[in-house]
């Protein structure tokens, strides 16, 4: 590889050690027919991918020094595809539990959804306008572990009825855990149909109220961290408005994030937010 000046977004050593196994194994699975190699490491794609998170820039804007949009794109949508992206992730996810004294999957999360704007050329389709918040996009969706840590992912248009949002995020969370999930917390956003969905998983959701003496935002208990995990995924700049055609992408663009998140605090890692001048 070509020396060139580090970006604080690119992985450090201790960090590509951390999954350069899984997208070894990837490259030995999926050779070329005609023998070619490719002619970009693996590492440097990743690290295109991570400055795009951090920086929001398109991808026919990435610097000359990391691998072009055809690459990294490619790349890209390959592991998104194939649910590698998902799969480093809840690799590391599992590992930041352990490292808390916790079992690799959680007992409890907690459930909630964020409407977003969407860019200029995004399909209509995909897109709606949330009344309440009266925000014309998305709703991403995340359930969290106690620690904030993302268990599942969705993206729906942002008319998507929070129970929508909740069934959904319930289904991957089943999937996804086998079965260690028994409680789930959320808002008053979502209703019945929620609770119901959940009993028939075996999951017990319960609806939280909010303190009616209470003014302005108030955290609440055990919630708090969902809260807190969506300000911490704002660090990226490319999630603070969705850009993706693909709702498939946006989720993608969730689990990216997390595990630049997680490969950090497990190696005491820091890197300065893109609000820092």
């Amino acid at each position: 590889m070509t020396e060139r000046k580090q970006y604080p977004s690119d992985l450090s050593d201790a960090q590509w050690a951390l999954i350069e196994p899984v997208l070894t194994a990837w490259k030995a699975a999926h050779r070329s027919v005609s023998g070619h190699e490719g002619g970009y490491e693996l590492r440097e794609i990743v690290n295109a991918i991570r400055y795009q998170g951090r920086t929001g820039v398109q991808w026919d804007y990435l610097p000359h020094d990391l691998p072009p949009k055809s690459a990294a794109y490619y790349y890209f949508s390959k592991w998104r595809d194939d649910g590698t992206d998902k799969t480093i992730h809840d690799l590391l996810r599992w590992h930041l539990r352990e490292k808390k004294k916790r079992l690799a999957d959680p007992s409890l999360v907690v459930l909630d959804t964020q409407s977003v704007r969407v860019a200029a050329g995004v399909p209509a389709s995909t897109t709606g306008k949330d009344a309440a918040k009266r925000v014309p996009g998305r709703k991403r969706g995340l359930a969290v572990d106690v620690l904030g840590l993302v268990i599942a992912a969705v993206m729906l248009a942002a008319s998507a009825h929070e129970n929508t949002a909740g069934i959904a995020l319930l289904d991957r969370v089943a999937a996804g855990t086998e079965g260690t999930v028994t409680k789930a917390l959320v808002d008053q956003g979502f209703k019945q149909a929620v609770v119901a969905h959940g009993a028939g998983l075996g999951i017990d959701v319960e609806i939280v109220e909010r303190n009616p003496a209470g003014k302005g935002f108030v955290p609440q208990p055990r919630r708090w961290v969902v809260e807190q995990t969506y300000g911490i995924l704002m660090f990226h700049r490319r999630l603070v408005r969705d850009y993706e055609h693909l709702p498939a992408s946006s989720e993608s663009r969730v689990y990216w994030a997390m595990t630049d998140v997680m490969s950090r605090r497990l190696t005491r890692g820091t890197t300065p937010p893109w609000r820092w001048t």
